[in-house]
């Protein structure tokens, strides 16, 4: 023992002596940013504080510019201040956050402060909550102080569809969607993260700048699992007692090995936030099921032969009849004319030729099914509502109004089980959105030219985990 002791004297000395430390852990090791064709892709890996540290720090600059945009665009359009959001989110929203998902926030917050930035939690889980506050917590204020009054709020964004069986060209699943929102946050909503936790299942997913789920929901893990949706037109209800739905999705999207699971997680602890229409498949059996969840109403229907489709259009009576004011019977209204229009691709046109490529086509489609021609508007499966005299009267949106699709997403089987799928930043049919011009032409909503950019289409680009 003597000798042990004396042959360590040495190095214990040398060690008082220089002040040898550990060696600190790096937190952003793992991490690495590339900017390819309109994206941000990150590889995110670790700890929930760390996998939030190097979301933060890596993205800091387009977390910051959204934020700023939430802060000016949501006063204007719900009349509640950040302030009020970010109270909501301290009040009733941070305690139902899962732990590992609070440390995941925390650690965006730290790596936005490394960066010199004043954000905290609180801002970054209102940043995450920003839709179903905005659209179904605000709505729920107004309609109870006011009945009627918040109706029209939930929005109707995105265009999905997952197909298997003879409905596709091999018989495995082909899966795509494109994320319709306003333009002025959706031009920013181009990140692809690529996941890797300590504990469950490594994702693939697009999403905006600062958040921890989706989204807009289109998602790729390493259990076979993929997730999309499209929200449901004119519903109502909000429980500030259960989980956030970005909560739910996430954990939908890390821990979930089957379709039950996703329905078991997005089911369980519902606040009725973001309402959706869920499109799941399961690669490892090539099963496809929709979820449509409401608050109280849910159902699933399921098949391995099939073409299921998501417009914003609900299908269950009983959740249309005691949740929503969704009119099945309106021809005119965006959900239902693109319901008609995805139909026919979908189960007509290309019925046994689904592929990647095929999918890419149905997501970036102009072609209006209730006129009949080639149109730049509210019907088409790639959205032009600023090319629109109606505007969408259903989402409260106005003639003109800078909102539709901002991107778009396509995967199958096969690419899933490589963990690849394939997005498309800006319209996926192709054309540009010019602010400019757009403003020159309708400068009633030159109020947003503060934030309101060019949106460029990009080409179709492949993106693989790490």
């Amino acid at each position: 023992m003597k000798t042990a002791l004396k042959a360590l004297t040495p190095v214990l000395l040398l060690c008082i002596f220089f002040s040898c430390k550990p060696k600190p852990h790096d937190r952003l090791a793992n991490a690495t940013r590339e900017d390819k064709n309109g994206w941000i892709y990150v590889h995110l890996e670790g700890s929930p504080a760390d996998i939030g540290y190097q979301h933060g720090y890596l993205v800091a600059k387009e977390i910051d510019t959204l934020i700023k945009v939430m802060q000016f665009y949501l006063p204007k359009t719900t009349e509640k201040d950040w302030a009020f959001y970010r109270a909501a989110a301290g009040r009733f929203l941070w305690k139902k956050i899962d732990k590992e998902y609070q440390d995941e926030i925390k650690g965006i917050a730290e790596g936005l402060q490394a960066k010199g930035m004043k954000y905290d939690s609180l801002d970054v889980t209102a940043l995450n909550a920003n839709i179903e506050l905005s659209s179904y917590y605000v709505p729920g204020l107004m309609n109870k102080a006011k009945p009627g009054s918040g109706d029209n709020r939930a929005p109707g964004n995105c265009s999905a569809f997952i197909a298997n069986g003879k409905y596709t060209k091999d018989g495995k699943i082909v899966i795509g969607h494109n994320n319709w929102t306003d333009y002025i946050e959706g031009e920013r909503w181009n990140v692809i993260a690529d996941i890797k936790p300590e504990k469950g299942n490594h994702i693939l997913m697009d999403c905006a700048p600062g958040f921890i789920h989706s989204g807009d929901d289109f998602v790729v893990s390493s259990s076979g699992i993929l997730i999309t949706e499209t929200t449901i037109t004119g519903f109502k209800g909000f429980d500030t007692t259960k989980a956030p739905e970005f909560v739910r999705a996430r954990r939908a999207a890390q821990y979930s090995n089957s379709i039950d699971d996703v329905v078991k997680t997005m089911t369980t602890d519902n606040n009725g936030g973001y309402a959706n229409d869920w499109l799941i498949g399961d690669t490892k059996t090539n099963e496809v099921a929709k979820l449509e969840l409401g608050l109280r109403d849910y159902r699933v229907w399921r098949s391995k032969d099939t073409a299921m489709i998501g417009s914003n259009f609900p299908s269950d009576p009983k959740l249309i009849k005691e949740e929503t004011n969704f009119n099945v019977n309106d021809p005119t209204s965006s959900p239902n004319a693109r319901k008609l229009r995805m139909e026919k691709l979908v189960a007509i046109d290309y019925k046994g030729k689904l592929t990647d490529a095929t999918g890419k086509i149905i997501e970036g489609d102009t072609f209006d099914a209730l006129d009949n021609k080639q149109a730049l508007n509210r019907c088409v499966i790639d959205g032009h509502v600023e090319e629109d005299a109606k505007g969408v009267p259903e989402w409260n949106e106005g003639p003109y109004y800078p909102m539709g699709a901002v991107q778009g997403k396509v995967t199958t089987t096969d690419l899933a089980k490589k963990m690849q799928f394939w997005a498309h930043m800006g319209h996926p049919g192709g054309s540009d959105f010019l602010a400019a011009p757009y403003f020159a032409k309708h400068p009633e909503y030159k109020w947003q030219d503060k934030y309101l950019r060019d949106m460029k289409a990009y080409p179709w680009t492949l993106f693989s985990a790490k």
